[in-house]
């Protein structure tokens, strides 16, 4: 918990972390309109969301530090059982934070293998000091060229289900986890834009497949915005997956398909 003594005597000041998935601002501002109305003057709410991921901050200032603690873990409590399951962390951290710390916890490796995302789940997850302990590469597999001949992804499926599908990013995920020996993967095909879509396939489609030992799970995503904005999508998205996994808590979508 976070406290400081403000400059005035006998004031306190504690805040409370809620990050949040899958939600757009307009949907948490509905949601999120009863809880706010309910907060005390001394209560101030900062609502953050990026690419689906937000970070709410409470912040309360008081004379009463046991009061104000009390008061201060029941708010964040409630947002937590408002967001029972989209509740990423209670901590202030980043996904890639929160997917390390859950690395490390279970000594597990982990790799990524990305076209639509160029990187960039890589680059998340190596911004965070100590990630070489279960980071170990990453393959830019932007050619189908490179799939099939780095990752092993069958030509077959290649062309008969396209790039973008669920048999070639499973493979791909498959493939980056066995060339880096890693325990775990993260896989991305899609289209960014703003070009290359197609009626079936239009730009914003991702699919992302996750591994964990023998398990791979799979989604076909429609993600809204610019090139860049699709591209923090994917990694969110794939990040979260895996977040969910390894703590046994995903669950299947029930529609996947990109038909």
């Amino acid at each position: 918990m976070n406290s400081e003594s403000q400059n005035q005597p006998n004031v306190h000041k504690e805040t409370r972390h809620v990050v949040i998935y899958g939600y757009t601002k307009a949907e948490l501002a509905n949601i999120m309109r009863h809880f706010e109305a309910q907060l005390p003057e001394f209560v101030k709410i900062t609502v953050e969301t990026d690419n689906l991921v937000t970070k709410v901050i409470l912040t309360g200032i008081n004379s009463g530090l046991e009061l104000l603690r009390f008061n201060m873990n029941r708010y964040q409590a409630s947002l937590n059982e408002i967001f029972s399951q989209e509740v990423i962390t209670t901590e202030d951290k980043s996904l890639s934070q929160v997917l390390g710390d859950l690395l490390k916890e279970r000594e597990l490796t982990v790799s990524s293998a990305e076209s639509c995302t160029g990187g960039n789940i890589a680059h998340k997850i190596v911004q965070v000091p100590g990630s070489s302990a279960y980071f170990l590469g990453s393959v830019v597999s932007y050619s189908n060229e490179v799939k099939a001949t780095v990752l092993n992804v069958s030509r077959t499926n290649i062309d008969r289900y396209g790039a973008v599908s669920k048999e070639v990013v499973e493979q791909m995920a498959d493939g980056v986890s066995q060339l880096m020996h890693t325990d775990c993967s993260i896989a991305t095909s899609g289209i960014a834009g703003p070009e290359g879509g197609s009626k079936l396939k239009p730009v914003g489609t991702v699919w992302i497949a996750v591994k964990i030992g023998e398990r791979i799970v799979s989604e076909c995503l429609h993600f809204s915005g610019t090139r860049d904005e699709v591209i923090e999508s994917a990694t969110n998205h794939g990040m979260v997956m895996l977040i969910n996994l390894l703590r046994n808590a995903y669950t299947t979508p029930e529609d996947i398909n990109d038909d």
